[in-house]
C-alpha cells in the first residue's frame, strides 16, 4: 500500500474574513500542507477550514501542534488519528474536522484514512474521504519542513492595515468592521514622516475613496523610502463590505498559484470568474444610487468547476456605479463593473 512517494511542503494560506449579510467571518492566516505541489485543502472541495498551524495561536500551542505532526507526541484522537483541518471559528471537534491516521513506516511518514470527524471516533465507512490518499512522504523532507517551524510560529502575517484619509468619512466604520473580523486597523491623515519601525507593523495600507493622486503617490513614496514592502489598496467606493473585501485580498499571503479564486472582471453583460479547483462561489453586487445610498444584491451562489466562467448579472443590480465581490473558501476578489464594454 502507498508504494509511490508524494512530495510534502508547507505554504502560507489565508481564510479570508468578511462582513457578510447578517454576520461576519474571522480572518485566519495559517500554513497549508502542499502535497505534490498542490494545497491539500483544495482536494476537499469547498471545505471552510484551517490547518492546526495557524499564525494566531499562542507559540506554545503552535509548537505542540508541530511536534504532534512530527509524531513526537501521542495521537490526540483514538486510532492514531490527528486533526489535519479544523473549524476556523472555534476549532472545536464538534463543529467538524478532517482527521487522518499519521504513522511512521521506517524512515517514511504515511498519511492515510482521511475522514470527516465530529466525535471521538471516526466512521470511515460513512464519513471517509475515500478518494484522498494514502500519501507516503520521504521522512527527511517531511521532518525538515516541519522542524523549520520550531524556531518560531508561522511567519508574521502583519494582520494590520493602515487606513489613510478623512476620519469623518467611511474610515471609522471600516476600521470597526475590520477589527470585528480580527484585522487590526489604525487611521491616520498620511504616512509622511512616520518612522519605518511603525510602518513595518502593517501588511496593507488602504487609501480612502476620493483621495487625490498626489496624496496616493505620497503614501507610496513614504513606504518606499522606509523600505517597507506593503500591499496598497485604492478604495473602490465608500462601501464598507466592499472595502473589507479589498483589504482581505491585499492581506492574503498565499502564493497566487495556490489560491482558489484567481480572476474577477465584470461588465454590463456579465461577470467572468476564474477558479482553480471545484468550489462554491458567491457573487454580491453593491450599487451606489444618485444619493450615494448603498444597494446590495446577492447575484450568484453555486459550485463552479475549475476554469473560467461567464455568469449573467441582473442589469438592475449593476447599473450606474456598481461593484462586485466574489467569495469562495479562503479567497475574495472585488472589482468595479465596467459599462459599455459588454462581450
Amino acid at each position: 500500500m502507498c508504494a509511490e512517494y508524494t512530495t510534502f511542503g508547507l505554504a502560507p494560506a489565508t481564510r479570508a474574513g468578511g462582513v457578510l449579510n447578517g454576520g461576519y467571518q474571522v480572518h485566519r492566516d495559517f500554513l497549508d500542507f502542499i502535497v505534490d505541489g498542490r494545497p491539500l485543502l483544495f482536494q476537499l472541495s469547498d471545505l471552510d477550514a484551517v490547518s492546526p498551524l495557524a499564525s494566531d495561536v499562542p507559540p506554545a500551542i503552535f509548537t505542540a501542534q508541530v511536534r504532534s505532526l512530527l509524531l513526537e507526541n501521542p495521537a490526540p484522537l483514538p486510532g492514531g488519528r490527528y486533526v489535519v483541518y479544523g473549524c476556523p471559528e472555534c476549532e472545536d471537534l464538534a463543529c467538524g474536522a478532517v482527521t487522518a491516521v499519521i504513522r511512521r513506516d521506517g524512515e517514511d511518514v504515511i498519511w492515510r484514512d482521511f475522514a470527516w470527524q465530529t466525535e471521538e471516533h471516526a466512521d470511515l465507512e460513512r464519513n471517509g474521504y475515500h478518494g484522498i490518499g494514502p500519501f507516503r512522504f520521504h521522512g527527511g523532507e517531511y521532518r525538515t519542513a516541519l522542524t523549520a517551524l520550531l524556531g518560531g510560529s508561522a511567519a508574521d502575517p502583519r494582520r494590520r492595515v493602515l487606513l489613510l484619509g478623512d476620519r469623518a468619512a467611511v474610515l471609522p466604520r471600516l476600521a470597526a468592521a475590520l477589527r470585528t473580523i480580527g484585522v487590526g486597523a489604525d487611521i491616520a491623515p498620511g504616512a509622511a514622516g512616520v518612522p519605518a519601525d511603525e510602518l513595518r507593523r502593517y501588511g496593507a495600507v488602504a487609501v480612502a475613496p476620493g483621495t487625490g493622486e498626489r496624496e496616493r503617490a505620497a503614501v507610496r513614496r513614504a513606504f518606499e523610502q522606509a523600505r517597507v514592502p506593503v500591499a496598497h489598496v485604492d478604495g473602490l467606493a465608500p462601501i464598507v463590505p466592499l472595502l473589507v473585501a479589498q483589504v482581505e485580498h491585499a492581506l492574503d499571503r498565499s502564493p497566487a498559484g495556490q489560491r482558489r479564486l484567481t480572476g474577477l472582471t465584470a461588465d454590463g453583460g456579465g461577470a467572468d470568474v476564474e477558479v482553480t479547483s471545484t468550489c462554491r462561489v458567491t457573487l454580491t453586487a453593491y450599487r451606489l444610487d444618485r444619493l450615494s445610498r448603498t444597494h446590495t444584491h446577492d447575484l450568484f451562489d453555486g459550485v463552479l468547476e475549475p476554469g473560467r466562467h461567464r455568469l449573467a448579472l441582473d442589469p438592475k443590480a449593476v447599473k450606474g456605479r456598481s461593484y462586485l465581490v466574489a467569495r469562495t473558501t479562503g479567497s475574495v476578489l472585488a472589482t468595479a463593473v465596467a459599462h459599455g464594454t459588454a462581450h
